[in-house]
């Protein structure tokens, strides 16, 4: 679908915009190749910056499953596959990435905002992580990185929903701000985003996050491989409508 998502780039910055906002901007195949793309093409363009936020109630509800029955296995499987590489691409960014994030926040959508280095939430905010529930592997080691490996085995072992202050004190988010407060931050992240060369910030970031993407990607198709997919969806779907 068109204008799925919203791209400006202005000087050294790059803002992406999820605009399906009736679907709570949920990660459609074509979204997530949009995303890709718009993220990759920051890679060569000169960005410092890239913002990401969503229009609507939600910043992101994940993965869409809007017709996932009629899907073919396999197609499920590399839609999961293209998200996690879409994450690798934010999380190893050699710039500077700041995710704005309200409303409800699931799965995918959560693991969007757990991939950039500098994550904002409204204070209403909320998450939920519950893959694992249909054994879906994606994104555990970020988090893991992210929270501590202890945080990260409760969160993910309940898929329990976690609000922005709980998120604040996990250092899941790096700062909670009432979306009238966002156009200053992004003032701010500007600012700093142009402190270092953009050969510094490369290396800063290649020494400061641990580089497990080809484990994460292992560890992710090996868990989508696994016969039933479909099924595990449905169930879990069932029990959490």
């Amino acid at each position: 679908m068109d204008n799925e998502l919203l791209r400006q780039h202005d000087g050294h910055v790059t803002h992406l915009t999820l605009n399906r906002p009736q679907k709570s901007n949920a990660l459609s195949a074509s979204l997530v190749e949009a995303l890709l793309n718009a993220v990759e093409y920051a890679w060569t363009d000169g960005t410092r910056l890239l913002i990401v936020d969503g229009n609507g109630d939600n910043f992101c509800a994940g993965f869409d499953f809007t017709g996932y029955l009629d899907a073919a296995e396999g197609d499920l499987v590399l839609r999961f596959i293209r998200i996690e590489h879409l994450l690798q691409q934010l999380y190893h960014a050699p710039f500077a990435t700041l995710v704005l994030a309200h409303g409800r926040n699931f799965g995918a959508g959560s693991d969007l905002v757990c991939a950039c280095s500098q994550r904002v939430a409204a204070p209403a905010t909320t998450f939920r992580m519950p893959g694992l529930r249909f054994g879906i592997v994606l994104g555990t080691r970020r988090l893991a990185n992210r929270i501590g490996t202890d945080a990260a085995r409760e969160v993910l072992a309940t898929s329990r929903t976690f609000d922005a202050e709980e998120a604040l004190r996990l250092k899941f988010i790096t700062r909670s701000a009432a979306q009238a407060e966002w156009p200053a931050l992004i003032s701010v992240a500007r600012t700093e985003a142009g402190v270092l060369t953009y050969p510094a910030t490369a290396r800063l970031n290649e020494q400061t996050v641990a580089d497990t993407r080809a484990a994460d990607m292992a560890a992710l198709v090996q868990s989508v491989s696994m016969p039933g997919l479909k099924e595990r969806i449905r169930m879990f779907r069932a029990s959490n409508p």
